[in-house]
């Protein structure tokens, strides 16, 4: 997520008597699960913000995708502000900064201040998460790290599945009569803890020979995906203008525009924000398909899967969230067993049986979805949750590893922040095309009666879609090495780590 310098110069091995160590791995790994958990429990939550503030769907989109977007965006240029600045002077920033956005989210007095203040959040999140991993790696000698990261991937681990429960018990709750609210607010008090406690014990680290900041390319970037992803959801409430189809045009010429400027950057000063000669291996840019495309998918199921529940079962939130506990339990195993006994033994077919076993899953949903409509149960979902789950978990693992492995080890740190910002924005892509899949195939005006049926065959509909990206999934991989080499030093652990949450939302890079 962060294209710190390790790579290009040789970094003193940090001290192992000084106790602050595991204090400032504690802060950041609160920081980081705080992150994780605030995206987990907005998807639970989002239900009962349309309810509460008449927010329109494509404001809920927004509420969701514009986190996505300003994270996705600010990535890579929060890594190398940490690199040039001080990775914890820009952590603090981050926290500081993230802890306000929460408390502007909390305090919004309608949806438009709410979508604002999400941006906000997820444009603080890109600052203060890619130093998490840049702090352990200039805190912990090379011999602890791997403890080190198997914690971390436990913390990860534990925020996806306790993220969508606690949103649940917080919105249900409604704690003092302010609804969805403390979803946001609960960060205040950690935040402000984490910022006293990370400016006593967090150590200073900054890399020996930093790249600059590339503010031109993070906003092409930018301008392309609010080009293609503000027409996707808006387009069907006014009617498909012309101007939509003029604007998602135009994201092609900007994401050209955006080639040759980073070329021309490369040539100039060797600091692109987006290393153009790792397309060149084939196994890299497979693999950054496979995370965007994959993105886009997960984008889709998550809201759709939220709204098919709540509003169109009529479930609570709470047993929306305990619904949802098999497919997390059922990612984390799988994620276990690929990594360490399926990969070493059988390569990329693990991932691609991954592929072939999540769309088993979402076909099985949409068969019983279709077939029980509004009379369904948790328990019937819970079979295809698990054979989701299990597919999911077999790809996330060891995806990151498999994109990396033929990667010039230089070029690791640039590598994986692609990696993690191309994912982000296939995420926010699809939350944008939710507009389309789901929502393109609901009427308007509703009659009470007709919304349950009109968002079980929404449902089905973006599950179809979700399974065709799955098959596509499946084709690229393909061009992935056959058997990943393991010379990036952690990737393996890493990658494990790394891709744990079960939401499809941002993964800390764990690539030293």
């Amino acid at each position: 997520m962060h294209s710190t310098d390790i790579a290009h110069a040789p970094t003193p091995e940090p001290a192992t008597g000084d106790r602050r160590r595991w204090f400032a791995l504690a802060i950041v790994m609160t920081a980081a699960f705080m992150d994780l958990v605030d995206v987990t429990i907005v998807n639970i939550a989002v239900p009962s913000i349309q309810r509460d503030e008449g927010a329109t769907f494509s404001q809920i989109q927004w509420i969701t995708a514009g986190y996505a977007l300003a994270f996705a965006a600010g990535l890579v240029t929060g890594g190398r502000l940490g690199d040039i600045h001080g990775r914890k002077r820009v952590f603090l920033v981050g926290i500081g900064g993230f802890t306000v956005a929460s408390a502007l989210c909390g305090l919004a007095v309608n949806p438009e201040m709410l979508v604002a203040s999400r941006i906000l959040q997820g444009a603080m999140a890109a600052l203060m998460v890619p130093q998490v991993l840049s702090i352990v790696h200039a805190t912990f000698p090379a011999h602890e790290r791997g403890k080190v990261f198997g914690l971390f991937g436990a913390i990860v681990g534990l925020g996806a599945v306790s993220g969508p429960l606690l949103g649940a018990l917080l919105t249900e709750g409604n704690l003092f009569g302010l609804e969805w609210r403390p979803i946001f607010l609960i960060n205040l008090p950690v935040g402000v803890a984490a910022l006293f406690l990370g400016s006593r014990f967090i150590t200073e680290s900054k890399a020996p020979r930093a790249l600059k900041l590339d503010l031109p390319g993070v906003a092409l970037v930018t301008l392309a995906l609010l080009m293609l992803l503000y027409p996707l959801t808006r387009g069907r409430e006014l009617g498909w203008p012309v101007w939509g189809y003029v604007s998602m045009a135009g994201a092609l010429v900007v994401f050209a525009a955006l080639v040759a400027y980073e070329r021309a950057k490369g040539a100039r000063d060797g600091s692109p924000l987006i290393e153009l000669s790792l397309f060149r291996v084939k196994s890299f840019a497979a693999g950054i398909a496979v995370q965007t495309v994959f993105g886009v998918g997960l984008g889709v199921f998550f809201l759709v899967w939220t709204l098919y529940m709540q509003i169109g079962l009529g479930w609570s939130a709470l047993r929306a969230g305990l619904t949802g506990v098999p497919f997390s339990v059922a990612v984390s195993v799988a994620a276990g067993m690929s990594v360490q006994q399926l990969v070493p033994r059988f390569g990329r077919k693990v991932l691609q049986a991954g592929a072939l076993v999540m769309a088993a899953g979402v076909l099985i949903y949409l068969a019983e979805a279709d077939h029980y409509g509004l009379g369904i149960t948790s328990w019937q979902m819970a079979l295809p949750l698990v054979v989701m789950g299990a597919g999911m978990g077999l790809i996330v693992a060891p995806l990151t590893d498999a994109v990396l492995s033929e990667v010039p080890r230089e070029h690791a740190g640039s590598a994986s922040g692609l990696i993690n910002t191309v994912q982000q924005m296939g995420h926010a892509l699809g939350l944008g095309l939710v507009s389309v899949v789901f929502f393109g195939v609901i009427d308007e005006r509703l009659a009470p009666a007709e919304v349950g049926p009109a968002f079980v065959d929404g449902f089905t509909h973006a599950l179809g879609w979700v399974a065709a990206v799955l098959g596509a999934i499946f084709l690229l991989m393909f061009a992935l090495p056959k058997r990943p080499a393991q010379h990036v030093e952690g990737a393996a652990g890493a990658a494990g780590a790394e891709e744990a949450p079960v939401t499809g939302e941002k993964k800390p890079e764990l690539v030293p």
